[in-house]
């Protein structure tokens, strides 16, 4: 194993539900540069749900603002949207995304899993714009859709794993 790979913050979806209790949820994150998208899990991890947008300011306060939401959610772990280009490479983005998760696992114990985000926010507009959102109401709350997609993906992922085990 790479020294790089001993220090990864993240782990493998498939071993996340070995990490976390029954009943506690789940919250998936959409990284921007000026924004965090935050989206919550139901207690049963079956549905995401947008939580709100917060905006970035320094990593320590960012990472105070993420721990008090999971301490106010009982959250078990966290879903990381992983900005991958859609040839499959990482950019600078997603870069940023692994130094972000490598900073916040050191102030939390919390499980961290990368949930590839390849058009969630395109997504998360197709169906802000069908329901007839203004632009406005869109703007405000975009990332936090694009989180609960993000999340929603996760969390169908783990459906069918648990369906699957013996």
């Amino acid at each position: 194993m790479c020294p790089a790979m001993a220090t990864a913050p993240d782990i493998p979806i498939e071993d996340l539900p070995a990490q976390i209790a029954s009943g506690q949820r789940l919250l998936g994150l959409d990284l921007g540069t000026k924004t965090i998208g935050l989206a919550l899990s139901d207690v049963n991890r079956g549905i995401a749900t947008p939580l709100q947008t917060i905006r970035r300011t320094k990593f320590t306060k960012d990472a105070e603002l993420l721990l008090a939401v999971c301490a106010d959610h009982d959250i078990a772990g966290f879903v990381i949207g992983l900005p991958v280009n859609m040839n499959g490479t990482e950019g600078p983005r997603a870069q940023a995304t692994r130094a972000f998760a490598r900073s916040l696992k050191g102030k939390t114990e919390l499980p961290i899993v990368f949930w590839d985000e390849r058009l969630s926010t395109v997504a998360a507009e197709r169906v802000m714009i069908a329901a007839d959102v203004s632009r406005k109401k869109r703007a405000q709350k975009i990332d936090a859709a694009a989180a609960g997609i993000i999340l929603q993906g996760a969390l169908d992922r783990l459906a069918v794993l648990e369906r699957s085990r013996p």
